[in-house]
């Protein structure tokens, strides 16, 4: 599954970038300042959680909960779903197309956020994560053996 969260990360991590240049380059001419910071918005939250889609993988590999599998899901269902809608705001604006409704599925993506965060956080604090060993617990493990 870590593999697969690796994956998933570095695909969302091209297109935030991606996204992030085509903002930057094509469509600022053609938007309003106030979507060119809707787009914004949806560019940084979604390199932010591309990121921690990527710790995911990591904290996975290592201790493999299921805590950290919902916290992943969360994060990229939280990518689809808020900034997918806000770039998809912005880039309809240019065409003046209504699409309201779409505002509205902004903020079930905030809520994957939300409970991809709050996944991570109940798991580091039901379990004792050691980051690293003292020397002496070094020297006493291998004397042990």
């Amino acid at each position: 599954m870590h593999k697969k969260m690796y994956f998933y990360a570095a695909l969302f991590g091209a297109a935030a970038v991606g996204f992030g240049a085509f903002g930057a380059h094509s469509i600022q001419a053609y938007v309003t300042a106030k979507y060119i910071e809707v787009y914004k918005t949806g560019v940084q939250y979604h390199f932010y959680h591309t990121i921690m889609l990527a710790l995911c993988g990591v904290w996975y590999k290592t201790y493999r909960h299921a805590y950290i599998k919902i916290a992943a899901y969360s994060f990229m269902a939280g990518i689809l779903l808020f900034s997918g809608s806000l770039y998809a705001l912005a880039i309809l604006s240019i065409s003046n197309t209504q699409v309201n409704w779409l505002g509205a599925v902004t903020p079930f993506g905030g809520v994957c956020f939300i409970a991809g965060w709050l996944c991570i956080a109940i798991y580091f604090s039901k379990n004792r994560v050691v980051l690293y060993k003292k020397k002496e617990q070094r020297t006493t493990e291998s004397t042990a053996v």
